[in-house]
């Protein structure tokens, strides 16, 4: 028996072909692979030794060669194709130990060239896998070091690998060259900046962990990340405490980091099911979490949150004494995180660069039966906005309603959203039509905080208002001020409703839909 063995990643290598030549196995080896493995004191063969011809071009060219090949695709069964071996003086290969060059490891290198980058991009490698793996009948290829045991297992047990260990390796093996080509296509695409959806998609990603489940107790889960540093990402943040994060604790705390990007000043958000439920900005950490907390008190119970400033002690005091499922911040003070730590199974996630935004031609996918939309994600507030009423908002007006447009492109849609001294009041999120969710945001101000509450506040809604009724809920509440993107055919019922009642009120142009 014969092995061929050319690896980037050495992990394990050398103590797997030791174990492979105590078994009876020739090896044959390329360029890095074959001097580490003479190092270390195994029998290995050059593959110009097979082969009869050098590597050449810097080694681009070393295992493409017939000898190579045929020895890998023969079907060992087929009389013609082991006779046709023999004529050409070929021998068998039975084993393909292969991993790729790393060219995600490359391309992420900071200030990489292009030329180093496709340099990087491994030829020989994908053919000779793709060979044997189509031949897997007869040839076991290994291209992941942690499936070197189970080979060496079967090997020593029963003298050869069982037939559905070679399949499973087979699969191994194009999940992996998918996933080669695909980033290969990736960083093509993005040196070209290139934002066209192409006419065939493949994506990637790496799994970080399996989930105990899904979206519910039937339904199984996994979190995957994309390639890439993924600055700013849940994927990436440090687990500090508590329980392995659900399925539902991820989707609802990404929604959380979604909205805390488009604060600059400190700021707290509160989650619940995917909406926010409370988010209070302010001069400090301590005063946005009091703002957050108090906008309400009930939702937050068995919530997420998500700060951009360091949590204090004092922030921390008060997160111990309710339920949480999971906080997420920039940094910690020492006792702070002494104090969360108390709590078994909260968890408690460490993310440096919470502020970093995804880049603007990031794809936002939903599956779909039969296939996925894509688009590109809403990476914009507002270009610009226009006062269409007779008043024009007050200084304090227009930041609470910049303050509130920020909270309403995260609420689902149908979506209204309360704001008042930048805080959250109410919000109204997934309604059918958009009086319900607003009557619902001042019901939610007024019960969850205090009656009146609503008096001088302001109102965002993530579309335009069909009719002036969401106005006329509006003037009863004491709402002194609306943003919201305009566009309806009957927006002047809208405004004439608003210079009735002194409102005033703004158009941005833009809507945040959210489904």
């Amino acid at each position: 028996m014969k092995a061929l063995i050319s690896v980037s990643d050495k992990t394990g290598i050398v103590e797997f072909a030791k174990e492979l030549e105590k078994s009876g196995v020739e090896i044959i080896s390329t360029g890095g692979t074959y001097k580490k493995l003479k190092e270390e004191g195994v029998k290995a063969i050059e593959i110009s030794e097979l082969t009869g011809f050098p590597e050449c071009l810097d080694g681009r060219v070393k295992t493409l060669h017939p000898k190579v090949h045929a020895g890998i695709l023969a079907i060992r069964s087929n009389e013609n194709h082991m006779k046709q071996l023999k004529e050409l003086d070929v021998d068998t290969i039975d084993f393909v130990v292969v991993n790729l060059y790393p060219f995600k490891q490359t391309i992420l290198k900071d200030g990489v060239k292009r030329e180093e980058a496709v340099e990087n991009i491994d030829i020989g490698g994908p053919t000779m896998l793709r060979s044997a793996a189509k031949n897997y009948q007869d040839v076991a290829v290994i291209t992941d070091p942690s499936d070197y045991e189970k080979v060496l297992t079967e090997l020593k047990e029963n003298g050869q690998v069982s037939l559905d260990t070679k399949f499973y390796l087979m699969q191994k093996v194009f999940e992996h060259t998918a996933n080669y080509d695909a980033m290969i296509c990736k960083y093509i695409k993005e040196q070209r900046n290139d934002e066209s959806f192409p006419n065939e998609l493949t994506l990637t990603y790496e799994k970080v962990q399996d989930m105990r489940y899904g979206e519910n107790p039937h339904q199984k889960g996994a979190l995957y990340k994309e390639i890439g540093k993924c600055t700013g990402s849940l994927t990436i943040a440090e687990q500090l405490n508590g329980k392995e994060l659900s399925f539902n604790n991820i989707n609802d705390t990404n929604g959380a980091l979604e909205l805390l990007k488009e604060f600059d000043e400190p700021t707290v958000v509160a989650c619940k099911h995917g909406n926010p439920c409370g988010v209070g900005s302010g001069d400090n950490i301590y005063s946005a979490w009091t703002k957050a907390f108090n906008a309400d008190k009930t939702s937050i119970f068995g919530g997420i949150v998500v700060a951009n400033r360091e949590i204090t002690v004092d922030v921390a005091k008060e997160m111990k004494e309710i339920f949480l499922e999971v906080i997420v911040a920039p940094s910690y003070e020492k006792e702070a995180l002494e104090l969360l730590q108390t709590k078994k199974n909260l968890r408690v996630l460490l993310l440096p660069d919470i502020t970093v935004k995804q880049p603007e031609n990031s794809y936002d996918i939903k599956k779909i039966n039969g296939g996925i939309i894509v688009q590109t994600i809403d990476s914009k507030l507002l270009d610009s906005y226009e006062v269409v009423t007779n008043r024009k908002p007050t200084e304090q007006e227009l930041e609470d309603m910049m303050f509130t447009w920020k909270i309403v492109k995260y609420v689902k849609s149908n979506g209204i959203a309360l704001g008042k001294n930048k805080q959250s009041i109410g919000i109204g999120p997934g309604q059918v039509n958009r009086i319900w969710a607003t009557e619902q945001s001042v019901a939610h101000a007024e019960e969850l905080i205090e009656k009146g509450i609503t008096k001088g506040a302001v109102l965002a809604s993530d579309a335009f208002f069909p009719f002036a009724d969401c106005v006329e809920a509006a003037h009863k509440a004491g709402i002194t001020a609306i943003i919201q993107p305009g566009g309806s055919i009957r927006d002047q019922e809208s405004i004439d409703k608003c210079n009735e009642y002194g409102i005033s009120m703004i158009f941005t142009g833009m809507r945040h839909f959210r489904h």
